[in-house]
């Protein structure tokens, strides 16, 4: 049961901390004379915080990593939640379009909340309703998550404290049990995030792979991943093909874009036709660099940026789902596989989990009908 009251205050968006000083201790196989990392073996609780990052939506994802290390751009994602962060409000719907952007909510964060190591937004939910009681007692149960939401009478939705009864005791046999992998259990994680079941024949495999012949050269470690590790790691896996590596010894790779081009050298042609909307189709005008075939910029209607500032809100694993027949710069299709490959009536907690991993949903509050 809940009951709420209703606080008149303008409140601000809450900010994911990293005080969290919380760790999960891996064993760590590693080759010394590359000083690479061979595999992991780790228990549920790690298999889980790589899991979870499936269910993280793109802006999160650019939030929380874009400040962590050397400069790295997943793409042009950075761009595109950069112009956001810097367009004025009044370009969007509601101030509190421009939250849902910048803070997409997950669609998993009930799950995600359970975590050992959670890298996702530390800001508890909250609720936003109209102080009208008639709003309030409306069928349509208005609500938001975010700050400076408007109902559909045209007031501001406020705060709304929420207060619930938990009666249900938390059992040992919960303690144990992981949140999207069965627990307890061990796996081993590879370098490129291949995870299997331990085995001294999966071990001689990644032995054989990396040509290590003598084991004199292998040496059993200890690493802690903390969340900024976790941070780290997240990164690393979509831009690195080395990404337990790369996060382990605080080293990001750095990617660059060398081909920099003056457009002010090169001609330029512009194609017929004006930004429009017809037959459930986007028509964008483009201008495009004839010598170099690459287009400089286009011109489009409200529907084809909100149809951009969506991809912000949409999680990794539908990302990795939609283009699995594509390449990747790292090693998330790895990573992805790996659900599918695991036997799931062994290994995770239910069909739904691997649903919500490998075709994660949008979170509530979220669609795309041609307006953000």
């Amino acid at each position: 049961m809940m009951s709420f009251s209703i606080r008149k205050t303008r409140p601000e968006p809450e900010l994911p901390t990293m005080d969290d000083d919380t760790v999960i201790c891996l064993k760590v196989v590693v080759d010394k004379t590359k000083d690479r990392v061979v595999f992991v073996e780790s228990d549920d609780k790690f298999v889980d915080v790589l899991f979870s990052f499936f269910t993280v939506p793109m802006g999160t994802i650019v939030r929380l990593t874009r400040n962590r290390g050397p400069t790295t751009n997943i793409g042009c994602m950075n761009n595109l939640y950069n112009s956001v962060e810097i367009l004025d409000a009044l370009y969007l719907r509601t101030k509190a379009c421009k939250t849902m952007l910048l803070y997409p909510r997950n669609g998993a964060a009930a799950q995600c909340k359970n975590l050992k190591l959670a890298i996702h937004d530390g800001a508890s939910l909250r609720y936003f309703l109209c102080s009208r009681t008639g709003c309030r007692n409306s069928g349509y149960k208005l609500l938001s998550h975010y700050p400076d939401a408007i109902c559909w009478c045209g007031e501001q939705m406020y705060p709304v404290d929420l207060v619930e009864n938990k009666t249900r005791r938390v059992s040992s046999d919960d303690k144990d049990r992981g949140v999207f992998v069965k627990g307890p259990i061990r796996l081993m994680i590879s370098d490129e995030l291949r995870i299997m079941p331990p085995s001294t024949a999966a071990s001689f495999s990644l032995f054989s792979e990396l040509g290590i012949e003598d084991m004199s050269v292998v040496d059993d470690r200890t690493f802690s991943m903390g969340k900024l590790e976790a941070l780290n790691l997240l990164k690393c896996l979509l831009v690195s093909k080395t990404p337990l590596t790369e996060a382990l010894s605080d080293h990001i790779p750095v990617l660059s874009l060398n081909d920099t081009e003056d457009l002010e050298r090169v001609s330029i042609g512009r194609l017929k036709g004006e930004a429009s909307n017809e037959d459930g189709k986007m028509y964008v005008k483009l201008m495009v660099s004839k010598s170099k075939n690459r287009v400089c910029y286009c011109e489009a209607s409200e529907n084809f940026v909100d149809l951009l500032f969506s991809f912000l809100t949409v999680p990794l694993g539908f990302i990795v789902k939609e283009m699995q027949k594509g390449s990747s710069t790292g090693c998330i299709n790895h990573l992805y596989d790996s659900i599918q490959d695991l036997d799931a009536r062994n290994y995770l907690v239910s069909k739904e989990t691997t649903a919500m991993l490998t075709s994660p949903k949008l979170a509530p509050g979220f669609r795309y009908e041609g307006q953000a």
